[in-house]
């Protein structure tokens, strides 16, 4: 979209809360996971319009042409003690409430760390560990063409194949950050029990044959701890982590 940037003149002014600041940009980079600033303050934002080395899940590259997307990284302080893993949830419920806020429509979310509409990938996220922080980073395709979208991600998709419509994406990414402020704060407080309703609503494998560490099943659904439950056999089994591929 002609004008559509994510220059701290065109977000910052519509930040709400705390995330998102300090704000650093570039118009270019390797990854916004490096770009941040580690030792910065909690909440703090790197974004970028174009990534060079970006990735995903399983260092899986992340591509997407200029100014097309949301790529940002958000820094955390979680205290000694939770399971930082369920952090890929906080921020998959977040980007998932934001992207139905943007379509209109009702988005769900593939354990452990993709957003889906209508049985497409639209978003995914990473979140990384070291030492005493985590860097959360995020992507959601916004305003891509079907061919402009990787052909190696299976059935990927952008806001604007959904729906046809152009999406601004500085309020898109401000309403991102409010989201992952709350239920991460919610988190903080409570653990996952605090968005719990949320992620279970939006369970995409819920239902579903699916085939992880070589073993398919039914998967029964998100457990509170953040895990994926799979019938196999008659036997439930707590997969923690794990490469999860489902029958379409």
């Amino acid at each position: 979209m002609s004008g559509d940037s994510l220059a701290p003149e065109a977000v910052e002014p519509l930040l709400t809360g705390r995330f998102g600041r300090p704000y650093a940009y570039a118009e270019r980079c390797e990854s916004t996971q490096t770009l941040i600033d580690r030792s910065g303050p909690e909440g703090a934002v790197a974004v970028a319009e174009e990534q060079t080395a970006g990735r995903g899940r399983l260092r899986r590259a992340w591509e997407a042409p200029r100014g097309s997307s949301i790529l940002c990284s958000i820094l955390l302080r979680p205290p000694p003690g939770p399971d930082l893993a369920q952090l890929s949830l906080v921020g998959g419920l977040a980007a998932a409430e934001a992207v139905e806020d943007a379509l209109g429509l009702a988005a769900q979310i593939k354990w452990p760390n993709d957003v889906m509409v209508n049985r497409r990938k639209v978003a995914g996220v990473l979140a990384e560990s070291r030492e005493d922080v985590v860097v959360l980073g995020i992507g959601i395709n916004v305003s891509q063409e079907r061919t402009e979208l990787p052909p190696a991600t299976v059935a990927p998709a952008s806001l604007r194949t959904v729906d046809g419509a152009a999406h601004e994406r500085a309020p898109l990414l401000a309403s991102l950050l409010a989201r992952v402020e709350h239920n991460y704060d919610g988190w903080l407080d409570r653990g996952l029990d605090a968005i719990y309703d949320g992620l279970g609503s939006r369970d995409f494998l819920r239902g579903r044959t699916v085939t992880v560490d070589g073993a398919t099943g039914e998967a029964v659904g998100i457990s509170r701890a953040g895990a994926l439950v799979v019938e196999v056999g008659g036997e439930l089994r707590t997969i923690e982590a794990g490469e999860v591929t489902y029958k379409r």
